[in-house]
């Protein structure tokens, strides 16, 4: 049991950063009631955590270079803590702010490169296999549980006491944090590049936030953007811009490396096969999962009507069979190698797309649902138990850090991309199968469907079929033409759905292009996974 201890730590630190953000989103319309704000407003909080998270995760992961993993592990749950007490008690969206988006949000930033390096100290071997394993699968079983959580405090208490729950947790973990080895120190201390880390901080979160913006924002064509230079929406410069302040993040590290001063990443981890796979796979998994569960709560909640709490409940065969596979991860690892593992993932990963988009229809078939979620909590966590462990096994002792800040950078550009991307599909479908089913629907007089084409086009989102009802009651439309619009609107629901679920399949198809370069069963053998790595520099 003391060999695992630090396991249970890590893993438990793991499972309040991913539960967190899940239980936020459920509790959208609450917060709107209790602070008298608006569906917006709140939205826009949850889109400063996840940017003010994604723009320090390499500074996050750099600082625990300098201070110490263990440190920067527990100053960062103090931190995260802290933010979570405020949130508890927070009197106004003002308060609010301060205390989830910021306050947590660089706690988070502490703890995930930290949480990731002090794993790799830990354990080795298979072991370290094991506990990567274990922590992918804390991730799904929080992204699943966050929907339940969520939804019983909501439904039976207050948002509130989820984050009271979170500062005990937190506690808690700082106390058994004493448990975790902390990793060595290799060589001198770096110094911080402080310009390195506002120049990341600057592009990665103009880039975040472009993408995020895209789902009210529009891609191209304008929707609600708040500028629209030379006529198209502001979505494609706000990331244009992003890209080009990386741009001189890079140039900037090269120029520190140049000059042997201390760069917030070395650039030549990059160049490490094994490392640029494992992130590139991590960037695809987050992808296409968070884009998938974008898909299942609108069908669940908005098409069938299930609430939060059984939303959350019919995703659980997702949360049990990741758990249960990743656990699993050495035993697949030593038997077929990383590579074959993740590519296993992907490919299971395509079946369970077309099985869910085989099972979304209007009445809910439980057990092939059940079943195609089943798959996909199977596929996540096949390739959750390898990629962890790879990336770790593909640096030195001094490098874990920055490993860790990349890989959870990846992660964060892969939820924001899988939202945004497939939202933006799935709404873009919604609006073009619904104009082209009334327009093809005869009993649908002319002048209503030119009507509902002018409206829908000019802005639309994934509402009920009985809000689509009620609008055109209220706006006077008579029961039979309201009865054949809203026919059509539930058919165009599902072919949106569908659509996204598609988009999933394909992306899935593509990612197998990012295993080539994953270790072999040879190479796990060996524990070498980096065979060709660069020499690091002295300085």
């Amino acid at each position: 049991m003391q060999k695992w201890a630090p396991l249970i730590v890590l893993s438990l630190a793991q499972f309040l950063m991913v539960l967190d953000q899940a239980v936020m989103n459920v509790a959208i319309s609450q917060l709107v009631e209790d602070f008298d704000t608006t569906v917006t407003t709140i939205q826009a909080v949850i889109t400063l955590y996840a940017l003010v998270m994604a723009t320090l995760l390499i500074t996050g992961g750099k600082i625990g270079d300098i201070i110490g993993r263990r440190r920067a592990f527990v100053i960062g749950l103090m931190i995260y803590g802290l933010g979570s007490a405020l949130t508890a008690i927070s009197w106004s969206v003002g308060a609010l702010i301060v205390g989830w988006s910021i306050l947590e949000g660089i706690g988070a930033a502490l703890v995930l490169p930290a949480l990731v390096a002090l794993l790799a100290a830990n354990y080795q071997g298979r072991d370290r296999i094991t506990a990567f394993g274990v922590i992918g699968g804390v991730s799904g079983v929080g992204i699943a549980a966050g929907p339940i959580v969520g939804g019983f405090f909501t439904t039976n208490l207050s948002w509130r006491w989820v984050f009271v729950g979170e500062v005990i947790v937190a506690c808690i973990i700082i106390i058994g944090a004493r448990l975790i080895v902390d990793a060595k120190l290799v060589g001198r201390r770096p110094n911080l590049d402080v310009i390195g880390s506002i120049l990341s901080a600057i592009g990665l979160g103009l880039i975040v936030f472009g993408i995020l913006q895209a789902s009210s924002w529009g891609w191209l064509t304008p929707k609600q953007s708040p500028i629209e230079p030379f006529g198209f929406v502001l979505t494609p410069f706000v990331v244009l811009a992003g890209g080009i302040v990386l741009w001189l993040f890079v140039r900037w590290q090269g120029h520190r490396t140049s000059e042997g001063l201390d760069p917030l990443v070395k650039l030549e981890l990059l160049k490490v096969p094994p490392l640029r796979s494992g992130l590139n796979c991590f960037l695809s998994q987050n992808l296409i999962l968070l884009g998938i569960f974008f898909i299942l709560p609108l069908y669940l909640q908005i098409v069938l009507g299930f609430d939060a709490l059984q939303t959350g409940i019919k995703m659980l065969p997702i949360s049990i069979a990741m758990f249960i596979t990743s656990s699993c991860g050495p035993l697949f690892a030593a038997r077929f190698g990383p590579k074959r593992v993740v590519q296993a993932g992907f490919s299971l990963l395509i079946i369970a797309a077309f099985w869910m988009l085989q099972s979304i229809e209007p009445e809910l078939d439980g057990i092939a649902f059940g079943a195609a979620l089943a798959v996909l909590g199977v596929a996540m966590g096949l390739i959750a138990s390898q990629l962890g462990a790879v990336i770790q096994s593909s640096v030195g002792d001094e490098d874990r850090g920055e490993a860790g800040g990349l890989q959870y950078t990846a992660m964060q550009l892969g939820s924001a991309m899988g939202t945004a991307l497939i939202g933006a599909v799935v709404i873009s479908s919604l609006v073009a199968a619904f104009v082209s089913n009334i327009s093809s629907e005869d009993s649908i007089p002319a002048g209503l469907s030119d009507a509902i084409e002018v409206e829908v086009s000019a802005g639309a989102s994934f509402v009920a079929a009985d809000d689509v009802e009620q609008a055109l009651v209220d706006a006077g439309i008579e029961d039979d033409d309201t009865d054949a619009v809203v026919e059509e609107y539930r058919d165009a629901q599902l072919n949106a759905l569908k659509t996204g679920l598609l988009l999933a399949a394909f992306l899935a198809v593509l990612s197998l292009a990012f295993t080539r370069n994953l270790p072999g069963r040879d190479k796990i053998k060996t524990n070498d996974v980096s065979p060709r790595r660069p020499a690091q520099r002295n300085q």
